[in-house]
């Protein structure tokens, strides 16, 4: 399937769900997904008719995925350090969550999005729900956060595991955003651990995402990070994969 027929058929999904939504979003979000303004409307007309929160999904939730992302908790040297796990352009999605209330091991979980109204909307729902997390030592925080500007708020090799559920999908799927979608993967590898992981999921096919990713990770020419793919597997019609990106800790 060519490259074009992929990002049409990534922005079919978006208007359908922005027609369940507010059907005058769909070419707004469908051409311009990299904009902060367009996720701040997006979150605002979706939860302006119910009074009932309800989690925001991109692909599917937490289930499809957990067994890409505990076992990565679960490995590392020291196991009662505190993980720094961050689910980046988190939206309304319930992955960070998640991650806090499941994880047996001690993680502080950062939920990260450039909407300050999503950001809002599940600081309210996580305190209303007192979610409880499986580790008495574990953290949760939600904070506003442009993800081309991760240094901003996380130091250098900081991050353990960094969750990114659609979010570069997005920007490469955008007129303006595939120079960003760079820069985030480039911001990704300068704040993961030596032996952390980025874990991208996504339905693009592996010859893209692969090359793209192998060509990105790069810096003055050499390799600064393997990639590696798997498969998630088929929901309604659709084949999903996980791309692991392990930074290379002589670069």
């Amino acid at each position: 399937m060519s490259p074009f027929s992929k990002s049409l058929r990534f922005s079919q999904r978006v208007a359908a769900a922005c027609v369940r939504q507010h059907s005058s979003l769909t070419t707004e979000l469908i051409e311009n997904m990299d904009k902060k303004a367009t996720w701040d409307r997006f979150y605002t007309e979706s939860n302006s008719k119910t009074t009932n929160f309800k989690n925001f999904e991109w692909f599917f939730g937490f289930d499809a995925i957990r067994d890409f992302i505990m076992p990565l908790l679960q490995t590392k040297s020291n196991p009662d350090a505190l993980l720094q796990i961050l689910d980046m352009g988190c939206g309304t999605s319930a992955v960070g969550p998640c991650i806090y209330r499941h994880s047996p091991v001690p993680v502080r979980v950062t939920c990260a999005d450039i909407s300050p109204i999503a950001v809002r909307l599940m600081q309210e729902h996580v305190q209303s729900k007192a979610i409880q997390p499986l580790n008495l030592s574990s953290q949760l925080e939600f904070v506003e956060l442009d993800c081309t500007r991760l240094h901003k708020h996380f130091g250098s090799r900081s991050v353990d595991l960094i969750v990114d559920k659609g979010t570069t999908d997005a920007l490469l799927r955008s007129k303006e955003g595939k120079g960003k979608a760079g820069l985030v993967l480039k911001q990704c590898l300068k704040v993961l651990q030596g032996s952390g992981s980025l874990l991208q999921f996504s339905d693009e096919d592996p010859d893209a995402r692969l090359l793209w990713l192998e060509t990105e990770a790069q810096e003055q020419g050499l390799k600064a990070a393997d990639v590696g793919v798997h498969e998630v597997g088929e929901l309604r019609g659709v084949c999903y994969y996980c791309y692991q990106v392990t930074p290379r800790s002589n670069i």
